[in-house]
């Protein structure tokens, strides 16, 4: 039987979550009903936790951004009433911030590091950083500076009549999301009980299920996006603010 690496709560809703794949670091953004946001960063290799609930000096207009060589990408919002984001900080595994820019605006990273913009400057001009300083490096060359590995993937959707091999619960609305690793398969439905609503997850080998875990109970409709698979590690959100890292 299978059993978890990492099971870790945390204070409010896990938001967003974010890998790199440079240093296996994952990142999560949770936010609060009294409207704090707070960032946690945990090793995936060891389970240790870098820092938790570091909380920045912008109580709610702030996010991740992206995560590159064991920094976290940070951005503001230009006002509560809009989607744009604004400058960009970076923080270390101390949760340390070793620079902002708030002239910066984040397009996408690189295996080279990340690509920035000017916001102050039009037309948009792109231009590689170094993110250990903020400092501009050169401009961006797409032939080189070409999109990282992220080395995630995501479950694909189907029905449960299409799965070969039974599933141990009656699914619900005909879906299930699923993915094959090696000699495992990751299935991911809603089931019906006692009238309520909820999510599961199961993992089969070739002969039975070697992990099976309750993601949420109680839900007023079905939640897309219950799993991905980084590497050879199973993770997963459990009742909104758990992280869950199995190992295959």
């Amino acid at each position: 039987m299978l059993s978890p690496f990492i099971n870790k709560r945390l204070d409010g809703v896990i938001w967003r979550m974010e890998i790199d794949s440079l240093s296996d670091t994952i990142f999560l953004e949770t936010r609060t009903d009294d409207r704090q946001v707070a960032f946690t960063s945990v090793n995936l290799n060891t389970g240790e936790t870098n820092f938790e609930n570091h909380t920045t000096a912008e109580r709610w207009l702030t996010g991740i951004e992206a995560a590159y060589d064991g920094l976290l990408l940070l951005h503001n919002y230009q006002s509560e009433n809009t989607p744009v984001h604004k400058g960009i900080s970076a923080i270390d595994n101390a949760a340390q911030i070793i620079w902002s820019n708030y002239t910066y605006g984040f397009d996408h990273l690189t295996v080279n590091g990340p690509v920035v913009f000017n916001t102050q400057v039009q037309p948009k001009k792109l231009f590689l950083i170094d993110i250990k300083t903020g400092t501009m490096l050169r401009t961006y060359n797409p032939p080189i500076d070409v999109e990282i590995d992220n080395y995630i993937r995501f479950p694909q959707t189907t029905t449960p009549a299409q799965l070969n091999g039974p599933l141990t619960s009656d699914s619900y609305g005909n879906v299930a999301q699923y993915l094959h690793y090696n000699k495992f398969r990751i299935v991911s439905l809603h089931t019906l009980n006692n009238g309520q609503l909820q999510q599961r997850l199961f993992i089969n080998d070739e002969t039975a299920t070697v992990y099976e875990d309750l993601l949420n109970t109680g839900i007023q409709k079905m939640q897309p996006e219950s799993f991905i698979l980084y590497k050879n590690l199973v993770i997963y959100i459990k009742n909104k603010s758990n992280l869950i890292v199995t190992p295959l």
